[in-house]
């Protein structure tokens, strides 16, 4: 991939966080008072880390 296409990338990712901050951080401000499930979060994503590193493993 060329240097400016990961740039364009970089630069569409970038706006695209910035556009939606607002939004996410009001819906985070609502539910304040909602019990948090961190760990049914972070179990499939440590799953999905030890599955990569495995594949990096074979290569």
């Amino acid at each position: 991939m060329q240097t400016w296409e990961q740039v364009a990338i970089g630069a569409i990712i970038l706006v695209l966080l910035l556009w939606r901050l607002p939004k996410v951080s009001k819906a985070m401000e609502q539910h304040k008072d909602e019990p948090r499930d961190w760990l049914g979060v972070l179990i499939p994503i440590g799953i999905v880390v030890m599955f990569v590193i495995f594949l990096i493993s074979l290569a």
